[in-house]
């Protein structure tokens, strides 16, 4: 259930389609995800799950769609 709307959220934000995603799909090197659209998610996931803001050093560590969705997991 978590997975399914990050992955809408993404999908809205970055014009995509939800069958171009996968938990496997990376932001930087798959999406091309800049700085800003990192920046952009963040927030939209802060405000759809009502999690604290992310860490710098939590931002690192999110690479994937899985990682993102695994770590919102925690508060849902």
């Amino acid at each position: 259930m978590v997975y399914d709307k990050i992955c809408e959220l993404i999908c809205a934000q970055l014009g995509l389609e939800t069958s171009e995603v996968s938990r496997d799909t990376e932001f930087v090197a798959d999406l091309g995800c800049d700085s800003l659209d990192i920046v952009e998610l963040t927030i939209a996931l802060e405000e759809e799950f009502g999690i604290p803001e992310i860490s710098e050093d939590n931002l690192k560590s999110i690479k994937t769609i899985g990682d993102l969705a695994d770590y919102a997991q925690r508060f849902a």
